[in-house]
């Protein structure tokens, strides 16, 4: 099958796309696939035509490919993508949207307030921080809404530091995250399609594989130099946890990839907070990274599935998928 590999683009997420893309094409050349490496920008549609691509194997971190951008496009022109499609990524990839989805579930999320940039500069926010201060408490957590990899995170621990914190999250996105600090412990629950050896692969459900806890090295939480340099964090899978907090951290997952409407594969990011069993859901990562620092594999590892595996079974629920609407309903077949 002739597999176009989508990667790069423009985002500031691009190097770490690079690297899943590199993984996917060596995995798809193995399993007999013909990987054509396609860098994102403006001429794609002619490159996927040029190419005669068969479908299209998403590994575009960040902006265009984690926004649903990309995934509109790919639907316009009837190509079959993995992932996630348009609907999912676009409220996943805005932390506040996806945290006021979260609690509108009844589902656990930290304290948060989200400001975009021209409410902070138009309707007086910086008067409100104080009352923000004291009811999210310090250290505070000021995140870009729409930036993965941790870009752009910053802590506040004093009031003194808020200002700065909120200038750099701008730099990166221009509405601002800020979040309730939760001490202790961070997971990632990675939710992965049936295989496609399933009598069914549509009707069955997804499963959530073995839990992977982050512990960096020197870092006061899971950087982005945590999570790409190699020995930077130290990464257990699966995490040692009492296995009620297992379930209930991977009920958790499921619920996210049902609520958010996400297909094939997504990884869901919470901490357990010191001192009890209470988890807190922080993220939904609709293109979870694909490279050899990345927890999925790592999860996937541990759930007796080999990256080739993996990357077999996303590439098959490009097919599975059910498109959005009544009048669309029926599933994309594979070409050739």
């Amino acid at each position: 099958m002739r597999v176009a590999v989508l990667k790069g683009g423009r985002s500031l997420e691009r190097p770490v796309s690079l690297r899943s893309g590199a993984q996917v094409e060596d995995a798809l050349e193995r399993l007999g696939h013909e990987a054509l490496p396609v860098d994102v920008r403006a001429d794609l549609v002619e490159r996927l035509e040029a190419e005669r691509a068969e479908v299209a194997f998403i590994a575009l971190h960040g902006r265009d490919g984690e926004d649903g951008a990309l995934q509109e496009l790919l639907e316009a022109i009837e190509l079959p993508y993995t992932g996630s499609g348009p609907g999912a990524c676009a409220r996943c990839i805005d932390k506040a949207l996806a945290k006021h989805e979260l609690r509108a579930a009844g589902m656990p999320t930290p304290d948060f307030f989200a400001f975009k940039e021209a409410a902070i500069e138009e309707l007086g926010v910086a008067a409100a921080l104080p009352r923000i201060e004291r009811a999210l408490g310090f250290p505070l957590v000021v995140k870009p809404a729409s930036q993965g990899s941790a870009l752009g995170i910053k802590f506040a621990h004093s009031d003194a530091e808020l200002p700065a914190a909120i200038v750099g999250a701008l730099a990166y996105d221009r509405k601002v995250l800020l979040e309730r600090h939760i001490k202790g412990r961070d997971l990632a629950v990675a939710v992965l399609a049936p295989s496609s050896r399933s009598l069914d692969a549509r009707q069955a459900p997804p499963i959530a594989l073995p839990i992977v806890e982050a512990i960096p090295r020197g870092e006061e939480f899971y950087s982005y130099d945590s999570r790409y340099e190699i020995g930077a964090a130290q990464l257990v899978c699966p995490a040692e946890l009492p296995v009620p907090v297992t379930a209930r951290a991977q009920e958790l997952a499921l619920r996210c990839f049902d609520l958010f409407g996400c297909h094939g594969y997504a990884r869901v990011d919470m901490m357990l907070q010191d001192g009890s069993d209470a988890l807190e859901i922080l993220e939904v990562n609709v293109v979870p990274g694909l490279t050899e620092t990345s927890l999925l594999p790592l999860a996937a590892d541990a759930a007796g599935i080999s990256f080739d595996e993996l990357i077999e079974r996303i590439l098959a629920s490009a097919f599975s998928r059910r498109s959005a609407g009544a009048l669309r309903a029926a599933p994309l077949t594979p070409a050739g």
